[in-house]
This record gives C-alpha cells, structure tokens and sequence, in this order.
C-alpha cells in the first residue's frame, strides 16, 4: 500500500504506528467480550499542520482524540508525540505534557462556572507554578488577543457562547503549546460564532504556526483546515491535503 500521507509542513509533532484501541465490556451473561474500536492506525501529523478529522458516531474519531491529548492509552502500537513515545511516560510525565504541550477546546467549553474569564485563562499557569499575578497578567494579554479584554472580570453565565469558547481557547494557549486538540469546537455555535471561532483558529495555525486538531462532523468547518482525515468503522479511509490526491496506507 502506499505510505502515509504528510505535507512537510515541518517536523512530524505526532506519529503513530500500528495503533490498536479495544475495550473489555461484560454482556448480559457476564461474560466479557471485546470491542474493538480502532484498527492499525498509521499516522503522521507535522509541525504547523490544520487538520480536520471527521466519520460518524462510532467510527473512532474521540477515541482518537482521546490518545491523543493523552487522556487514554491504545491497547497495541506506539503513539510518539514531540520524538516522545508517549507510553514510556510516567503519569507525572503524562499530566505535564497535558499541561504544557498540549491546549484543549472542548463543544462545552469546560468552564469553571463560578470563575472569572481571566482565573479561568491563567488557571493552566496556577498548576504550573506560575505565580498568580502573573499567571493573571499573562492570561489578560490572551483575553487581549482574542478580543475580550473587556470581559476578563465576567463569569461564564455572563458570556456569549461565542464568548465563552473564546476563552476557551485563551486557556488553550495559556502554556504556549505546540498543539491543539479541539473536539467539536463549534458544536454549540450558531453560524456566525463558528465562522469567527474558525477564523480565529486559522489565524492561530497561520500566524504562530501551532499546530491544530479537530474533531467536527460539519462540511462546512472541515473546510477551514488544510487537511482532511475521515474515519469509518475505526479505519483510515481517507487522508488529503488540499492541493493533493487522496493517499490512504502504512508506514512503508
């Protein structure tokens, strides 16, 4: 089969091989049984790439996520993330990378509900040990940015929905990691907020160059990142850049 797809956008930041993921469930006779979720997995994702992974319910794509953004470990394969294999981490290890290499948007946003926008933002610095006025003075510079310098002092049920991912997203970028993984980012957004939402992530990928993984079953999103991966029945069945063919297959 062919080899997988990259387009050198720079070093690879994520690299899987062979990956596997299988859960042990008990049926109705308490017998345990296995599902299978994800298949041989052959993935490459370089440095300063925009990548959509879409497929329907059930086709492994948060799963995926999950491994990803270290929050779950496959059942076979290796997962190396910045030249790191990723099962060889200590959970000390594996909560750092969370906190430092990787930024998390979620469709709920995630809040802390009773938590100014700006505590909210400078909270990944706080369990970094971060000072907390500079943790503060750091995070209303994102606010800053992402327009809501106004609003630092809000609480989430004070904000838009568009408000509230955008803090979201400061939050993300709070430790300057080189990656984020966003689920569903615009799930909860009218067509308007996810429009400005997805132009602020391309603005991010473009800009500073991190590098941005999304989860979306929308067309019309998927559009707005460089390259496009579909899932099905936890199989690559698709993998295209922009301006190439479609290329699916195996480390050669």
């Amino acid at each position: 089969m062919l080899p997988i797809q990259t387009n050198h956008v720079g070093h690879s930041l994520i690299r899987i091989e062979n990956l596997c993921k299988s859960y042990n469930l008990l049926d109705a006779n308490g017998r345990t049984i296995t599902n299978q979720v994800l298949f041989n997995i052959n993935l490459i994702i370089n440095q300063g790439e925009f990548v959509a992974i879409m497929g329907h319910s059930g086709s492994g794509k948060s799963t995926l996520m999950n491994i990803l953004g270290c929050l779950d470990t496959p059942t076979s394969g290796s997962y190396w993330l910045s030249e790191k294999n990723v099962a060889t981490l200590s959970n000390d290890e594996l909560a750092r990378v969370r906190n430092q290499k990787i930024g998390f948007v979620f469709q709920g946003f995630n809040l802390l509900k009773r938590v100014t926008a700006l505590d909210n933002v400078a909270t990944p610095l706080l369990y970094a040990g971060v000072g907390r006025s500079q943790s503060r003075k750091q995070a209303l510079e994102l606010l800053r940015r992402t327009g809501l310098e106004n609003f630092a002092m809000h609480q989430p049920n004070q904000l838009s929905g568009g408000q509230q991912q955008r803090v979201a997203i400061s939050r993300a970028l709070i430790n300057q990691p080189p990656l984020i993984l966003a689920d569903e980012p615009t799930g909860n957004l009218d067509s308007q907020t996810s429009r400005e939402i997805m132009l602020l992530f391309k603005q991010l990928n473009q800009d500073q160059g991190i590098t941005i993984v999304l989860v979306t079953h929308e067309d019309d999103i998927a559009a707005y990142a460089k390259r496009l991966i579909r899932l099905k029945d936890g199989h690559i069945i698709y993998d295209k850049n922009n301006d190439t063919e479609a290329i699916v297959g195996k480390f050669s």
